[in-house]
């Protein structure tokens, strides 16, 4: 089967590995589609994401959807044939987080395709992927595999808003409007937010958003982000991992406001304008990954409330995943990247 490999730094590579079989309580899964995370792009251009550095090579991706190709035993419930989506994160279960249903910042958690852990948990940009059952969701009525691909990130997204609280009728910001921060904007819409205001330094992923909710798009660096110094947002979710993007947040929500932290920062300290926490009374969230979000996502994938089409830019077939990853990487000609891995079985 066809593999994407991370090696080091700027070192990937698509080999042949052996079919993986399932074992007591597992599923095997034929993946179909792939989709390209910020992650990825980080292991393959500096071989770490933050302070996970790799150490062996790994097979990345972890936002997958497929076809179950076989079950190991014990397993009840899932049946070979069935359209899925793999939900990443196997938490311990046993930790105060998991058991007070936290399960999205247990510390002992195994992520597809994370180099984390040593060993490296492999991920799902192969041909077969074998997971615990729990982590295989039946796609609903309705729901197609490329569609079902862009799960993961939205669920990544609901999680963001939810955390938010109610945003029924308010005036909400998103600062970057990458692949993350277009489904936001999208579940911010679903979520009943009366204004989406979206702001980020490419015109193309501000189009992106206006497709998927935005009501004004704002580009940074231009004499119309002016607008934000006195947006008075009632919610700002920061989703382009910058620090300066943070402030504009800080600055641009309303006193009393809430800001959502979801785009991961460079490691250590940041510069932030941190005085604003204080005299607008702001509360601030971090917001991690998601947890059981992600069947709530697959319902409303199903019911056309999250309207992410427009977020998928290219499919493009798994072995060309280098030229994949360097459309991924340039957001001013793509969004979110598939990989198909439909014909990624020699057999």
């Amino acid at each position: 089967m066809w593999a994407v490999v991370a090696y080091g730094p700027g070192d990937l590579r698509v080999e042949q590995r052996e079919v993986p079989e399932p074992g007591p309580g597992e599923v095997a899964v034929a993946v179909h589609y792939g989709g390209i995370c910020g992650s990825d792009l980080h292991y393959w251009r500096h071989g770490a994401v933050g302070d996970f550095r790799l150490r062996e090579p790994l097979v990345l991706g972890h936002e997958v959807s497929g076809v179950v190709r076989e079950v190991g035993p014990g397993v009840d419930g899932v049946k070979v044939g069935a359209e899925v989506a793999v939900h990443p994160a196997t938490p311990c279960d046993t930790c105060p987080q998991c058991r007070s249903d936290r399960r999205n910042i247990c510390a002992n958690t195994s992520y597809l395709g994370s180099a984390a852990r040593f060993p490296h948990v492999q991920g799902g940009f192969a041909g077969v992927l074998v997971v615990p059952a729990a982590q295989v969701l039946p796609l609903p009525a309705g729901l197609d595999l490329r569609r079902a691909a862009v799960a993961e990130p939205a669920s990544v997204a609901w999680h963001a808003v939810r955390r938010a609280g109610t945003l029924t009728g308010k005036r909400v910001l998103v600062t970057g409007a990458g692949p993350i921060g277009a489904l936001v904007v999208a579940a911010a819409r679903a979520a009943g937010a009366d204004e989406i205001v979206v702001s980020d330094v490419h015109e193309a992923p501000l189009a992106v958003a206006r497709q998927v909710g935005a009501t004004t798009t704002v580009r940074v660096g231009t004499p119309e982000a002016v607008v934000l110094d006195d947006l008075r947002a009632d919610v700002a979710i920061e989703s382009s991992g910058a620090p300066a993007g943070f402030t504009t947040c800080l600055r641009a929500v309303d006193r009393g406001g809430t800001v959502v932290g979801l785009g991961l920062l460079p490691p250590g300290d940041s510069p932030i304008a941190a005085n604003l926490l204080v005299t607008k009374e702001i509360r601030v969230l971090g917001s991690f990954r998601f947890d059981h979000e992600m069947s709530a996502v697959l319902a409303a994938l199903a019911e056309d409330a999250l309207p992410v089409d427009p977020v998928v830019t290219e499919v493009v077939p798994a072995p060309f995943a280098p030229s994949a990853f360097e459309l991924a990487a340039d957001p001013r000609n793509s969004c979110k990247v598939l990989l198909d891995f439909s014909g990624g079985l020699d057999e």
